[in-house]
């Protein structure tokens, strides 16, 4: 019998939003119990900064190039085995709770099991998860929790916020007080809100199992990705004129030329509207028209959800405790990749390999009864080893399609483990645009190559020394003093990742 696992994720938040990683705004006594009790990892990185690439690699343990989920709108084909069929294989039950997105969430029901089966009356199995009960960020109208909003509370779900507008554009639309894009406080009691359903079902699901039963739970919160739309009740916790600036804000156009102008074109080019290689933000939107004020309301409902999230958690872990399960129980915290929010003056994620999106809050709280001592590691470590991770919980061989290692308990385990990098890559078309770039992060350096594309000849490229300058400002890519770096660390990333899958998994929706 292996141990419990429950396994937390949300979806863009940043790896600074908690109080244990240095967050000061938003109050999150319960992730931060976990990191005081368990193992936080201060230099966990995603393999794709966005969110289907990143999800296809939690579910396989393979990089972006093994795996093939290239760019969101390409699906994970149905006979890929998962680390959810897997634990299934070794008798766990399994359901995931929340956002999936291992599927575009923007195809049809017709060609997507995810966005039919709430319609089917059906939840699941499917991926390896014997239940799957499904919820979004936006009002989509196919998932369950879409579905049964809409039944129970269809005055409440009329006043949603829509993801497209009737002309198929990605909207725009704000009810904030600044007309900050996307900011849409929702007239929802908290209870209703996704956030408290998501943490509900997982409960629910969970009473139906016996005490000797093991178990493989995903719990999945669709924020606090945008749009900003937490309960209206809610926006008395955080008067966002008090929320600070973020430290790499840049505060003006010119101060954003000044902070951009050594980085590919495609930063500048986001900022000030010129160039549209991003489908990641609405087509119309233009960072540069973007006031202090509407950064700090963003940040305000952001922090807001972040809170949300953690009374949620706080809930499931109160009810582990009263059924007598928390002391064999794993408990996994993280996220699929960061957010923007008003660093270098852009919002919402794309292909930018920095912190901001690429470092991500991972936080493993061991079971009790293993007996594991307390502990931070500074070694990189990722996505990738997720799933390695949930077979070593469960005292199981690890399938031989796995491409990580089992997360390390402690500094020295790392050391014996000889964790030295972790590579990011990203791939993206949006019509006659096209962008590549893999990076690798090691000793405290970025070293981030850019592949031929439209944009790029494929001799460009951001080096960055964190150790020097952690909100990576200063592009050393063409410094001459750091020039046998950069060739070292290229061929380290050549190394270590795998050949690109053949023939490549078409996009089969927008997102």
């Amino acid at each position: 019998m292996g141990r419990k696992i429950l396994f937390i994720t949300t979806d863009q938040m940043r790896y600074d939003a908690l109080g244990c990683n240095g967050g000061t705004v938003a109050r999150t006594p319960a992730i931060d119990g976990l990191a005081a009790n368990g193992i936080n990892y201060r230099r966990a990185h995603n393999q794709n900064v966005i969110c289907m690439p990143a999800r296809a690699t939690i579910m396989t343990g393979q990089h972006v190039a093994s795996h093939g989920v290239w760019m969101n709108g390409v699906s994970l084909p149905e006979n890929t085995p998962t680390v959810a069929h897997h634990l299934q294989q070794h008798n766990y039950r399994t359901a995931i709770l929340g956002k999936a997105h291992f599927e575009p969430w923007l195809g049809s029901g017709e060609d997507f099991y995810e966005n039919r089966m709430a319609a089917l009356g059906e939840r699941g199995p499917h991926r390896g998860f014997e239940h799957m009960e499904l919820a979004n960020h936006f009002g989509m109208g196919h998932s369950h929790y879409d579905l049964w909003l809409a039944e129970h509370h269809p005055d409440i779900d009329a006043k949603r916020y829509q993801a497209v507008t009737d002309k198929g554009q990605q909207n725009m639309a704000a009810n904030g007080d600044t007309g900050a894009v996307q900011v849409w406080p929702t007239d929802i009691p908290k209870n209703l809100y996704h956030t408290d359903w998501v943490a509900q079902r997982t409960m629910a699901w969970l009473d139906s199992l016996s005490d000797d039963e093991d178990w493989f739970v995903w719990m999945s919160f669709p924020d606090p990705h945008h749009p900003w739309d937490p309960p209206a009740s809610e926006k008395q916790r955080l008067d966002w004129r008090d929320v600070p600036l973020p430290e790499l804000y840049p505060g003006s156009p010119e101060a954003a030329a000044e902070m951009l102008k050594d980085k590919p074109k495609h930063w500048m080019g986001y900022f000030d509207g010129s160039l549209w290689a991003n489908l990641e933000s609405p087509r119309g939107f233009k960072p540069c028209d973007m006031t202090p004020d509407q950064i700090r309301e963003i940040n305000a409902y952001t922090h807001i959800e972040n809170e949300l999230i953690d009374e949620a958690c706080a809930q499931v872990f109160n009810y582990l405790q009263r059924r007598g399960w928390d002391a064999d129980t794993d408990i996994i915290f993280t996220t699929d990749h960061g957010e923007l929010q008003g660093d270098y003056g852009l919002l919402f994620k794309g292909a930018y390999h920095v912190d901001s999106l690429m470092r991500l809050p991972l936080i493993w709280r061991p079971a009790p009864s293993a007996n594991i001592d307390p502990a931070e590691v500074s070694a990189p470590v990722g996505h990738l080893d997720l799933a390695q991770t949930f077979c070593q919980i469960a005292g199981i061989e690890e399938p031989d399609w796995v491409e990580g290692q089992p997360l390390p308990k402690s500094e020295t385990e790392a050391a014996n483990q000889r964790r030295e990098r972790v590579l990011t890559e990203w791939e993206s078309e949006h019509g006659p645009v096209s962008l590549n770039l893999q990076s690798i992060y090691r000793d405290q350096w970025v070293c981030s190559r850019y592949g031929a594309s439209s944009l790029y000849e494929g001799t460009e490229g951001e080096l960055y020394n964190l150790a020097e300058d952690p909100g990576s400002r200063i592009n050393r890519w063409d410094d001459p003093g750091c020039a046998s770096l950069k060739s070292d660390l290229i061929a380290d990333l050549d190394d270590h990742l795998p050949e690109a899958r053949q023939p490549r998994l078409p996009r089969l929706a927008p997102v």
